[in-house]
């Protein structure tokens, strides 16, 4: 948790510096609406957008370092979540485009440069590549933002700063992975070689794209492994943005393949290929399950899974009031919502309880909804119709089963997947809010009495991924750290993300770490080499 402090997904600094409009937005502005922003409170929908002058280039599959179209020619719709229009059309993959980019990166493990290169020398194309990125961030964030809906001042200011310090942490482990020399008993020298697993199949999500595409991309390059990796179909652009930098950085033909499509047809396909050594997916727990069926079902290929969660953030009895409200506010709303890890359960002592509940509330209804290209804006769309309609019927299951809404609970405007900040108190553990990701605006609060009870109810849930304390006594931070049956957790902050700090759950969030040197393991094999010592001086 001491690790250093990078421009993060966000490990709470909720105000940004405000800068002028970058050049890639090009706003049209309504001389009515005035600035364009609101508070959800207004009940007033934002009606003119700002267009990004971002040229959407790379649509095609990439495969063996060319773009090409889908083997059956078909494609389908990229939306912009704003407001549901389609924004372009991308070559929609399935087992055949899944077995062309299969073939292509056996062939580059097998027969090309890549595994054969010194590991400085992969280090050195990875490095080239960050620096690509920082030249095009505009673009890049422009293109994320446009496609997934979260405001443009996370995406350039923070997601796209640890993308780039992603692909430079794993560049530097790059020449540093290396076996052990064995001491064993009789006459034998032993070693230990850490080997690249060959070809990696990669699926990831569509909340943080770029995000999981440098989790998952980043230690598979360093320890000399070829990758197919399939994006999710709401959020394909930059993942296809990403491979042609890596193109112009010199990377190899075949060792990065990007293929888009959906997950029964592609990201099965993928699961289950005879020839992929190694699966890794994030994503719902329920699809998790999937992938792990068929990877067993198929080669018995290696799979890493980092999955859904329920994390509870626990206010205790001595805390700062405001404070707490602020950093579980950011815990549960950042990214719409839609964070795997995102403090869903707010326990709060009964000692402050009443308190916090009107001051969450208040700090809800200030929460700043509206066209995530504009400056200010805190809150932009969620993903898609699928998941408004999901997020509004959890909600309503909320209201039915008598927990008291606060406020929020509705559409924001009148068109795109906008959600009004809903706050709820009264929750009861056996409530499906209390239970299930929402993956929402939707802020949860629950009451507790003493240290024994939280850490009892917090541990009941069937995810364990992440969780959050607040409190100024280090005893019980460490009592609470301790017992919580979670992967990470934070105490007095949230969120924090650096490319070295381990990140995965236990129970049904998943298995084994990504990031840190905790994710290299996914994508070696070991090795023992065992030679006989004829007449060792020393054994």
């Amino acid at each position: 948790m001491a690790a250093r402090r990078i421009p993060s997904l966000l490990s709470r600094s909720l105000s940004v510096p405000s800068t002028s409009t970058p050049h890639f937005l090009s706003p049209r502005k309504n001389p009515g609406r005035g600035r364009g922003i609101y508070r959800f409170s207004t009940a007033a929908a934002l009606e003119e957008t700002i267009t990004p002058s971002v040229q959407i280039s790379y649509t095609q599959h990439f495969i063996n370092g060319q773009f090409v179209d889908a083997a059956s020619g078909k494609t389908f719709p990229a939306y912009d979540p704003r407001t549901g229009e389609v924004i372009a059309r991308v070559a929609e993959g399935d087992a055949e485009d899944v077995n062309r980019a299969v073939a292509a990166a056996r062939k580059a493990f097998d027969e090309g440069p890549w595994p054969k290169m010194s590991a400085y020398e992969r280090s050195l194309i990875m490095l080239r590549f960050a620096d690509l990125v920082d030249k095009h961030r505009g673009e890049l964030a422009a293109l994320e933002s446009w496609n997934s809906g979260k405001p443009y001042e996370q995406s350039a200011k923070s997601e796209l700063p640890s993308f780039a310090r992603l692909f430079r942490y794993y560049a530097g482990w790059a020449d540093k992975i290396h076996g052990l020399t064995v001491p064993a008993d009789g006459k034998h020298h032993v070693q230990t070689l850490h080997e690249p697993i060959g070809v990696a199949g990669q699926i990831i999500p569509w909340n943080f794209p770029l995000i999981m595409f440098a989790w998952k991309v980043g230690p598979a390059l360093a320890c000399g492994n070829t990758i197919v990796l399939k994006s999710a179909e709401q959020t394909p652009l930059t993942a296809l943005y990403a491979a042609k930098l890596f193109q112009e950085a010199g990377l190899p033909p075949g060792v990065l393949n990007v293929v888009s499509g959906d997950g029964p047809s592609a990201g099965a396909a993928l699961a289950s290929h005879m020839d992929v050594d190694k699966i890794a997916f994030t994503g719902s727990t329920e699809t998790g399950k999937i992938i792990l069926e068929l990877a067993a079902k198929s080669n018995l290929k290696q799979v890493t899974l980092e999955l859904g969660g329920k994390s509870p953030f626990i206010v205790c009895e001595d805390a700062e009031v405001d404070k707490a409200v602020e950093l579980a506010h950011f815990a549960l709303f950042f990214n719409q919502g839609q964070c795997c890890c995102a403090g869903s359960r707010t326990y709060v002592h009964e000692r402050v309880y009443d308190e916090f509940v009107e001051k969450a509330k208040a700090r809800a209804l200030t929460r700043v909804v509206g066209d995530p290209f504009r400056k200010g804006v805190e809150q932009g769309p969620q993903i898609s119709s699928e998941q408004f309609e999901k997020v509004l019927r959890y909600i309503k299951s909320g209201v039915e089963s008598s927990a008291t809404l606060e406020c929020g609970g509705q559409r924001f405007g009148s068109r795109g997947y906008f959600i009004q900040p809903t706050v709820f108190s009264n929750v009861q553990d056996d409530m499906l809010i209390a239970q299930d990701e929402i993956f929402g605006p939707v802020q949860s609060i629950l009451k507790f009495k003493n240290i024994d009870e939280v850490i009892r109810r917090a541990n009941t849930s069937r995810y364990g991924l992440a969780a959050g304390i607040f409190t100024k006594n280090l005893d019980t931070a460490n009592t609470l750290s301790r017992a919580l049956r979670v992967g990470t957790v934070w105490i007095n902050c949230f969120d924090v993300f650096d490319a070295a700090i381990p990140f995965g759950g236990y129970k049904m969030s998943g298995i084994g770490r990504e990031k840190g040197i905790y994710s290299l393991s996914n994508y070696l094999q070991v090795k023992a080499v065992v030679t006989p010592l004829k007449n060792p001086a020393w054994l």
